[in-house]
């Protein structure tokens, strides 16, 4: 009897413990069916702006090797502030940019409503900058610095409001991609967040040189603007695409047969020798700007 007595307890705590999973199942699934519309319309919200970003990008590099098949196919300048390699280098930099920051910004601790937020309108602005630059140079007048006519001036003004965007987002990136919350292979973390850094530096030497530039149009000497404003362009460069330069190197390395630290030392020397190129185009931009000053 007592041999029966604790087999059917058993068998009433094997049923009750069944139940209870049965339960504790069901109510999660009640749970994830009640928040399975809302994430799933989160998700299709973020996929929808991710190609929608993607698909600008594209576009923007595409009309920048338009731009740059011309110039090669045509003729024309390439240097100086009318020239059609500026729209080249627009469409170019700011199409790789921007679908290079829709991917890279899937690994930063972001709402996805703050990212596609933050992803539409760097496109927009991308799109203004990209398309009012070469709309400039189709007109044959300088984009940056030039308030001559009062169209110049808005579109001027424009420009500058684009840029104060663009630093606006980019340092807001930064700062999210410096916060803990989402899990990386701690290489990935650090080329991320060196990019980023490199990426607010890149703009930095942005705002010098258009305050450079502006200087010396309110000053009433607009040419030397045009002609020197931009001294800090290959500094620019370097420093703008880091983001895409460091994540692919921390890529490259982690698919090597290195153990974890070789990794490590081997990412960490590839950024400081990034950082060794951004001083080196510093200096020789800064030697460059004082032989054209003593012309």
């Amino acid at each position: 009897m007592d041999e029966e007595a604790w087999e059917t307890a058993a068998g009433r705590r094997s049923l009750d413990n069944g139940h209870s999973r049965r339960s504790t199942e069901f109510d999660h699934a009640r749970i994830d069916s009640r928040r399975g519309p809302g994430r799933q319309r989160r998700e299709r919200n973020v996929k929808a702006v991710e190609r929608a970003t993607y698909s600008v990008g594209a576009l923007l590099f595409l009309s920048g090797l338009i731009h740059l098949a011309i110039l090669l196919i045509g003729g024309g300048p390439w240097e100086g502030p009318v020239s059609l390699r500026k729209a080249a280098t627009f469409g170019l930099s700011f199409g790789l940019t921007l679908v290079n920051l829709t991917f890279i910004t899937s690994f930063v601790p972001l709402k996805d409503r703050t990212r596609t937020t933050l992803l539409s309108v760097f496109a927009v602005a991308c799109v203004l900058e990209t398309f009012f630059v070469s709309l400039q140079a189709w007109r044959g007048v300088p984009s940056h610095f030039n308030v001559e006519t009062p169209f110049d001036a808005a579109v001027a003004q424009t420009l500058a409001v684009g840029g104060f965007t663009l630093v606006a987002i980019i340092v807001a990136l930064t700062a999210a991609a410096f916060r803990a919350g989402t899990v990386l292979p701690p290489g990935l973390r650090l080329a991320i967040r060196a990019g980023f850094v490199a990426l607010v530096g890149a703009q930095i030497v942005g705002g010098v040189m258009i305050a450079t530039g502006m200087r010396l149009v309110f000053g009433g000497d607009p040419q030397r603007a045009y002609a020197t404003g931009g001294w800090l362009k290959p500094v620019h460069a370097v420093l703008m695409h880091a983001i895409l330069v460091l994540p692919l190197l921390a890529w490259r390395i982690a698919r090597t047969d290195w153990d974890e630290r070789t990794q490590a030392r081997a990412l960490r020397m590839g950024i400081v020798l990034y950082a060794l190129v951004v001083v080196a185009t510093v200096v020789v931009s800064v030697l460059s700007a004082g032989r054209s000053d003593s012309l």
